[in-house]
């Protein structure tokens, strides 16, 4: 056997081989699917015991916070539901092939909200809904700490103060 037909098969092996990431793809989706469901039960909870409060005409003592916290950790959940789609999309147009639901018939007009064509355009896109995952999860948290000293509500405001500024650098980095 030549080394021309070695490397020719070892190359088409190995161009084969990248259809293991279809495992990746395929529970990245089946996980999203299951945060979307998770998401959508907690927001019914969250419907049925304010319905609940309502007719009952009790009002809980932490009715609000629970309210907006369980609102909150739903879209937590959404959050990182929407991580696993574009990861799913985007390593199966890396490695697979493009979406051809995604574009128009003449196939010019593509969708760009879920298309990827690097690794790094990948990575920023994920890295920018992670981010946004921290947010949410920050202000669910910070809806049952107490303060007790006005240098604690100072640490509050500049915590505020920092992720505004973050997000606006990161919104600058996204333009570009």
């Amino acid at each position: 056997m030549k080394s021309s037909d070695i490397q020719k098969i070892f190359g088409t092996t190995l161009w084969k081989s990248r259809f293991i990431v279809l495992l990746a793809v395929f529970f990245g989706f089946v996980g999203a699917i299951i945060l979307f469901v998770v998401a959508s039960a907690d927001i019914l909870e969250v419907a049925t015991y304010t319905f609940e409060v309502i007719t009952t005409g009790a009002h809980p003592e932490h009715f609000h916070e629970d309210i907006v916290s369980g609102i909150i950790g739903a879209v937590d959940l959404y959050l990182i539901a929407v991580v696993m789609l574009i990861f799913s999309f985007g390593i199966y147009e890396l490695f697979i092939a493009d979406i051809e639901d995604a574009c128009d018939t003449d196939a010019e007009n593509c969708d760009t909200i879920l298309s990827v064509t690097s690794l790094d355009q990948l990575k920023d896109k994920i890295a920018k809904v992670v981010v946004m995952v921290l947010v949410v999860n920050y202000f669910q948290r910070v809806l049952h700490m107490t303060y007790e000293t006005p240098l604690e509500l100072l640490y509050f405001a500049l915590a505020i103060t920092a992720l505004a500024v973050g997000l606006y650098f990161l919104g600058k980095v996204g333009k570009k």
